[in-house]
This record gives structure tokens, sequence and C-alpha cells, in this order.
């Protein structure tokens, strides 16, 4: 996150409340081999109607930073979901504000077959992360690609950072900014932009950061 190179992020997903959260588990998992940071965020779109996905919403969302030696937990049962993702070997994109992450943007998908998965990387990094990295969307700052450390869905994870808190806000100025550079969406180049025909979207929302652990 921000200006720092993590080998992977490993994510909780709850319905506890954020204190509830912090007080009764990031000092747990800070204590396991391999993780250097804890932040925890709030869902600032519960139950949004314009995406699709697959996964079960929640209102608290965990995100540790880890080293190459993390291997994920058991998990309690308060918990609805948790991942372990390693970086891909492509970079991030977009820029360095100097500025603490305050708002995510998180992106879970996976190809609809597994034989697609380079393909459908390809057109995320070259074509879809690509052209919101040009934008220059207000807010935004790093984009980084992340898989999936273990089989299954989600494949990929897009960790978009953002150095304000107000990431609905800046999160809904992303489509009509990139569509400045890439054209209006009945063009071909939107359509090719905004859909691959091997996009499974899992999960998609917005979280704002309440608290930070080390």
């Amino acid at each position: 996150m921000e200006d720092r190179v993590t080998d992977g992020l490993y994510l909780e997903m709850t319905e506890l409340p954020p204190d509830d959260y912090a007080a009764k588990r990031t000092a747990a998992v800070l204590a396991l081999p391999g993780v250097l940071r804890a932040t925890w965020w709030r869902n600032d779109c519960r139950d949004r109607r314009d995406l699709p996905r697959r996964l079960p919403e929640f209102g608290t969302l965990g995100v540790y930073e880890v080293d190459a030696s993390f291997r994920r937990p058991a998990a309690p049962p308060e918990l609805l979901n948790a991942f372990h993702f390693r970086r891909t070997p492509r970079p991030g994109q977009g820029t360095l504000s100097g500025k603490p992450t305050l708002g995510l943007e998180l992106v879970l998908i996976s190809p609809k077959h597994p034989e697609a998965a380079q393909s459908l990387r390809d057109w995320a990094d070259f074509i879809h992360l690509r052209w919101i990295a040009a934008a220059r969307v207000p807010g935004f700052t790093m984009i980084t690609p992340y898989e999936n450390a273990e089989p299954g869905s989600p494949r990929f994870m897009h960790f978009y950072e953002m150095d304000t808190p107000e990431a609905e806000k800046h999160f809904a100025n992303m489509e009509p900014e990139t569509r400045r550079l890439v054209g209006e969406r009945d063009g071909a180049s939107w359509k090719e932009w905004a859909n691959h025909p091997e996009l499974s979207i899992d999960y998609v929302n917005t979280f704002a950061r309440l608290g930070e652990r080390r």
C-alpha cells in the first residue's frame, strides 16, 4: 500500500463492527509469521446494485500487508471470507501522491474458464487498468494487480488505492474520466475496455480506512 512494495495482501471480510473487529482480531493476525501491518476499513457502499457479485456482502474489511513467508491461517467463524493474494509479476499502474492511502476500490475477478486466465490478465493489464491509470482520476493513486495464492475464485484482485477517504465519490468519477480517453459507450474501444469475454466479477466495492496497527 502507498509507496510500499509488499509480497502480498491478506484480506478478511466480516460483519463484525469495525471497532470490535480491530479489538478482537488484528493483534492475533499481526502475531502470525510474515505479517507486517494491519489496516481496517468500512464498506462505503453496502449492497450496491450497479455491479454483479458472487461473494456475500460484508461491512468490515481487514487488510494485512504480508511477506513471502506468510501462510493463510484458519478462519474463525465470524469471518465470511478470507483470501491471501500475491503480487503478479507485472507492476502496479498509476502515481504516488505522497499522501497516505485513505480509500480503496476492491475488485475481485475470475476467468469463466481456468485456461483463459492469462488472456483475462493480459486484458486487465494492457487495456482495462492501463486506461484507468492514464485517465489520472482525481483521488486515485496506485492500481496493483494480485493473484490468489490458492486455487479457486476469485483468481485476481485489482487493489485501487486512493488518497481520499471519499472512495465512493471518486469511484463514481472513474468511468466518465476514463471515457474521455477511450470514447463513448457505443464505440468499439469502450466495449473492449469495459468487458472481456472471460470476465466474471466476484466482487467490487469501495472502502474508507478507519485504523492502522503495526
